[in-house]
């Protein structure tokens, strides 16, 4: 077990570092920033003071180095929009991201869960086939068309909820639902493959020829076995919720890393793109890596398999 962390642990760190790598160069190497923020009127002299005071004039690696030294320190540097530290805009605006995320799992888990299971019960049958419709609907249409519907229904037409903000719990419906929706789909299918798989295992067939009532061996045998699975599902969609919640965040105005970043992709705002790329990188490799350390407390074998096949190595 400690050689599976172990190794899980090195490869987190390892995709840390290419991702926050990776972003920096891509950065620096489709423009000059100091250009592009100022306005094109501004005096060279001007554009070489800011260049020196953000570090733009020195050669890439020097910049790098002296970017990936800092950033061990936990200092990403001042953003250029307002001349502020680059992480305290990323932690300020983290909680708004958080709160919507786990609202949208939240929503998928209990609409996705039900309906995937639901299916897997009802194989082959009419409300399978219903149930699917409905997720592979939900799978299917784009976030920013969902979100541009729900605007126009709910907010213009019936005028029942705000469209835009983050002042009250009323402004989280709307993203909820359109950041949720779709993962509720994913959730659905995957949860109705892996129940189908563990209701077809020989020790289902035998609790049910022992008599167990069906509720039974649904909630003492099918479900606890089809959490492993769904529970690594649930690790890898904290991916595409915080690359969804961009979309979402943008559509609705809603104040989270994700609207943060688009922002300041626009405003080439480097040090602020920088920390949210390395806080995103942080959020999903740890979600995947918590995710090991759970599946393999639930299922000890799979250690055994990674030392197995170290000394196979």
């Amino acid at each position: 077990m400690f050689r599976f962390l172990a190794l899980r642990s090195l490869r987190a760190l390892l995709t840390v570092a290419i991702c926050v790598s990776a972003v920096f160069i891509a950065l620096r190497l489709a423009g000059d920033p100091a250009q592009i923020m100022l306005p094109s009127d501004t005096p060279p002299d001007v554009v070489a003071y800011y260049r020196d005071a953000w570090g733009l004039d020195r050669p890439l690696a020097e910049q790098y180095l002296r970017y990936i030294a800092s950033a061990v320190r936990g200092d990403f540097g001042l953003s250029f929009a307002d001349d502020r530290p680059a992480f305290a805009a990323v932690i300020e605006a983290l909680p708004k991201t958080y709160l919507l995320g786990s609202s949208a799992l939240m929503l998928a888990l209990l609409i996705g869960l039900p309906l995937g299971i639901l299916a897997a019960l009802r194989h082959n049958r009419a409300a399978d086939r219903l149930a699917m419709a409905v997720a592979v609907f939900g799978y299917a249409i784009p976030v920013f068309f969902l979100g541009i519907l729900l605007i126009l229904l709910f907010a213009l037409k019936l005028r029942v909820l705000p469209s835009a903000g983050s002042d009250s719990l009323w402004h989280l419906i709307l993203p909820t639902v359109t950041l949720g929706l779709p993962l509720a789909g994913r959730l659905a299918r995957f949860a109705r493959t892996a129940t189908l798989e563990v209701l077809g295992k020989p020790y289902i067939r035998a609790a049910r020829g022992r008599g167990v009532m069906p509720l039974g061996v649904i909630i003492r045998h099918a479900l606890p076995n089809a959490a492993v699975p769904l529970l690594m599902f649930i690790g890898i969609e904290i991916g595409h919720i915080l690359a969804g919640s961009a979309v979402v965040e943008t559509i609705f105005a809603w104040p989270g890393i994700g609207r943060l970043l688009v922002d300041s992709v626009s405003t080439r705002d480097l040090a602020v793109v920088q920390a949210v790329i390395f806080t995103v990188t942080i959020i999903m490799v740890g979600a995947n890596l918590l995710v090991d350390v759970v599946h393999i407390l639930i299922d000890p074998r799979l250690g055994g398999f990674s030392r197995a096949v170290g000394k196979q190595a």
